[in-house]
């Protein structure tokens, strides 16, 4: 579980997109960019990520329906929104859909890696709690059975 935080950049701007995986990568961060919110949905089916750095304006599937879908498929991925116009109402409603944090574009890129950082350290979290309350649970079980 613990390792190297696998980052997703989805970005319509495929040039800013690449740029920020070859700056995470040179962070020690293994990340990869798709260019839509559709192509970001099937790469996650078959590559378990633990954050989605999100742009929230992108042709036809815009980061807040992406963001929905994500979150709907797979809740304990953490989604950072980046956003180059100011809406304080996008964000808001991006964090009432489960968004651990958003950035303006274009983020600083110390501010990009401590939320991607934060984002992981809550999904670890999780996934620790989780793994307790299945051992709790299979120790009832188990007691149950006795």
């Amino acid at each position: 579980m613990e390792g190297q935080c696998k980052v997703l950049l989805v970005d319509d701007e495929a040039d800013f997109a690449d740029t920020l995986v070859k700056r995470l990568g040179k962070r020690g961060m293994d990340a990869t960019a798709r260019y839509s919110g559709g192509t970001a949905l099937d790469y996650l089916e078959d590559h378990p990520v633990d954050v989605v750095v999100l742009d929230v304006k992108m042709p036809g599937m815009d980061g807040i329906d992406c963001l929905r879908k994500i979150k709907e498929r797979y809740p304990l991925v953490e989604v950072v929104l980046l956003t180059g116009h100011a809406s304080l109402d996008v964000a808001i409603n991006g964090m009432e859909l489960g968004a651990f944090d958003y950035l303006m574009k274009p983020a600083d890129m110390d501010d990009l890696r401590y939320k991607i950082e934060d984002a992981l350290n809550r999904k670890r979290l999780a996934e620790r709690r989780i793994a307790r309350e299945k051992e709790k649970l299979q120790a009832l079980g188990q007691e149950g059975k006795a």
